[in-house]
């Protein structure tokens, strides 16, 4: 059995968790060599591309890390949907999100390079990561990631189960007036005492700060996601690499 994600940040100073970055490559950068400078490594809660300026250079930068053993990035749900239009299958592609992002990347001089490098990286990103007392989710929670490690190869299936919950988050299955689904946080109360999840995926911050929630366990939550490639900015945390 491969050892955890976990193990690949045993070593370093310090964990930088880095939000949704959706193609603010400037940001992510700034991210990056802030990390890279304290010996840091970077683990990036997905939603690499889509609506910000310059995703190739997002993944450019995420390939980079992945390359040097100094980041990762999880499975989001974003990143989910860019692969399975690279492979052409048939995906909802917005204009301002996804549309600009396969622009973007035709437009690369490194564009083939980069879709198939994309294709194979997501493939096996990580839907989830325990460490200890900590999970590491994209969308939410649940308290089977405690007890199961991620399916390998979750980027390349189609989403069921816990895969589902860590990429999407909980949806109560109605859409919003926007056209989007519909999400709780129910699964907050169900973060066992002393446990820490930091997940992305929903910008609930209305002051430009990461979110904090406690839940009725005793467990505790940040939402990380303050918006950046849509009209907010990129947000990170920074852990002890050690749970």
């Amino acid at each position: 059995m491969s050892p955890p994600p976990s193990h690949l940040w045993r070593g370093f100073a310090g964990l930088r968790v880095v939000a949704d970055v959706h193609g603010e490559a400037a940001q992510f950068i700034a991210a990056i060599e802030g990390a890279l400078a304290a010996d840091m490594f970077v683990l990036q809660l997905g939603d690499l591309t889509d609506h910000g300026p310059d995703s190739p250079e997002v993944l450019r930068r995420m390939f980079a890390l992945i390359d040097a053993g100094q980041g990762l990035f999880l499975l989001g749900n974003h990143d989910h949907k860019l692969r399975r239009a690279l492979a052409g299958e048939a995906v909802r592609v917005q204009p301002e999100g996804l549309g600009r992002t396969l622009a973007q990347l035709d437009a690369a001089p490194d564009g083939p390079a980069l879709k198939a490098r994309a294709i194979a990286e997501i493939a096996r990103a990580p839907a989830w990561i325990r460490d200890g007392g900590r999970v590491f989710a994209h969308g939410g929670f649940h308290p089977g990631m405690l007890h199961a490690p991620p399916p390998p190869g979750a980027g390349a299936a189609k989403a069921h189960g816990l895969v589902t919950r860590a990429i999407f988050g909980q949806v109560t299955g109605r859409m919003r007036a926007d056209g989007f689904p519909d999400r709780v946080h129910d699964w907050v109360d169900r973060i066992p005492r002393d446990m820490l999840v930091v997940v992305g995926h929903d910008r609930r911050s209305t002051d430009g700060r990461p979110v904090t929630a406690d839940g009725l366990l005793g467990g505790r939550c940040v939402f990380l996601d303050c918006g950046a490639g849509k009209g907010g900015h990129l947000a990170w945390l920074d852990l002890p690499a050690w749970a």
